[in-house]
């Protein structure tokens, strides 16, 4: 039978595993404190070239560019497309903005504002290119920006594109503005492409989960339709 060790032993033993612990830890970092030394010094120097880089040159590109595109978003509120584009020749343009100011916020936010113009202009193409280099945070502007691409690829004959790019503007963020209008878009597009199940399963969920919403006012009446196509086919 196994003789059961005195607590206090034991005890004794776990302090003077404990110190060895130390010691070896201790040893190390005697033996690699030059290493050390410098590895904290490029972490040290890291954190304030970022905090640095924030505030002398982020911080003040972000208050150039807002001033810059002060005047585009005042031509894009009046439909002055040319203008808000490429500037009136004292102010630059979104273009100039997106080019120029692109690690900053407006400068982000001038990509959709300049894809957004090309899709009225009808320059499809164009205006997917700078809605996809548009990083949408925003809850509202982020979806709006990939449901823009579904408008534009509907507008070059891409159907298919266009459904699944309105599916993802719906499930991007899930409010009550842009998740019903986007599942509208997509349900319309399912029923051109005579995708009946798709059409009623995608209004279904505008019924049943947005009915405040505007398009929930006749999806009765396009799940009706959409029903009465799949019978038919």
């Amino acid at each position: 039978m196994a003789k059961k060790k005195d607590p206090e032993v034991r005890g004794d033993q776990r302090l003077e595993n404990i110190e060895e612990t130390l010691s070896r830890t201790e040893q190390f970092i005697v033996s690699n404190q030059k290493v050390i030394s410098i590895v904290i010094g490029i972490i040290v120097i890291i954190i304030l070239g970022f905090f640095g880089f924030q505030k002398y040159y982020q911080q003040p590109k972000t208050i150039e560019a807002q001033e810059q595109m002060f005047m585009a978003q005042r031509y894009f509120e009046s439909d002055s497309l040319d203008k808000a584009l490429y500037g009136d020749g004292n102010s630059l343009g979104f273009i100039d903005v997106a080019d120029e100011y692109n690690y900053t916020k407006p400068g982000n936010l001038a990509n959709y504002y300049a894809g957004i113009c090309f899709l009225k202009k009808g320059d499809f193409n164009q205006a997917i290119d700078y809605l996809e280099d548009f990083d949408g945070k925003d809850h509202i502007v982020g979806p709006m920006a990939v449901g823009a691409i579904g408008d534009a690829y509907l507008e070059l004959g891409d159907r298919e594109k266009a459904a699944a790019y309105y599916i993802e503007a719906a499930n991007d963020v899930d409010n009550e503005f842009t998740t019903p209008l986007f599942l509208f878009k997509a349900g319309q597009v399912y029923e051109i492409l005579e995708n009946y199940d798709a059409a009623v399963e995608t209004y279904t969920r505008i019924k049943e989960n947005y009915l405040k919403s505007n398009e929930a006012r006749t999806i009765d009446k396009n799940i009706a339709r959409a029903e009465e196509k799949r019978e038919r086919n």
